[in-house]
């Protein structure tokens, strides 16, 4: 019989026992295919665009996001191949911008696709930068649930959080720049909405379900 690290064994009803490297469902195989080629994809758009940054700021945000992503990707391969813990843990991105947002709309011209490539600027690269990380945040989640092997689930799951801080980190750097703008409710509706739930207090009665 054979066993994970962490003591279980895995068995397939038809062949017997299932190896580590081979602990995967189908599902998990196609999403996890999907998440990696979607990585890969992030990583060649980030090189791709890095030439065109002019913001050092920005250019040392894509650095720093594509070296960790570039590292979550190799322990992700690793894991996924050998079924086995990789090499070292997922780390935690911590971005260098505080998290100060600037509320409301400033007039701007309205946006529109680019008509050749000589107009690509830092607004446009970093928006291509959140939306991978947005798209990363999305697929790892839904690959992590569909995950039936222990070690990959775990690995997805922890680059979860990273995918979803390196999306703030761009946003605030949009918003700073005032690309991205965040408009606010008015304050007596803002405060019906914080209003509108109430927390639970004591515990309900549950019955007696037991089957006699």
């Amino acid at each position: 019989m054979t066993q994970n690290q962490f003591g279980e064994t895995h068995q397939n009803m038809h062949t017997g026992a299932v190896p580590p490297q081979m602990n995967h469902g189908g599902h998990e195989l196609f999403d996890v295919h999907e998440t990696l080629s979607g990585t890969i994809a992030a990583l060649n758009q980030a090189m791709l665009l890095r030439p065109h940054v002019k913001d050092p700021e920005l250019l040392d945000i894509l650095d720093r996001q594509y070296r960790f992503t570039l590292d979550e990707y190799n322990i992700t391969v690793e894991c996924f191949k050998t079924g086995k813990d990789p090499s070292h843990p997922t780390g935690s991105y911590k971005m260098k911008q505080g998290n100060d947002f600037v509320y409301g709309m400033k007039q701007s011209q309205p946006k529109k696709p680019i008509q050749n490539a000589n107009e690509i600027n830092d607004e446009i690269i970093s928006g291509f930068l959140l939306g991978s990380a947005k798209a990363a945040a999305s697929m790892k989640t839904m690959t992590a649930l569909e995950a039936t092997n222990p070690v990959v689930r775990r690995v997805l799951a922890d680059s979860v959080p990273n995918c979803i801080e390196m999306a703030y980190e761009l946003s605030i750097y949009q918003n700073k720049h005032h690309y991205y703008q965040v408009p606010q409710l008015a304050q007596q509706d803002m405060q019906a909405l914080l209003n509108a739930f109430a927390s639970s207090v004591g515990q309900p009665g549950m019955p007696n379900n037991t089957v006699q």
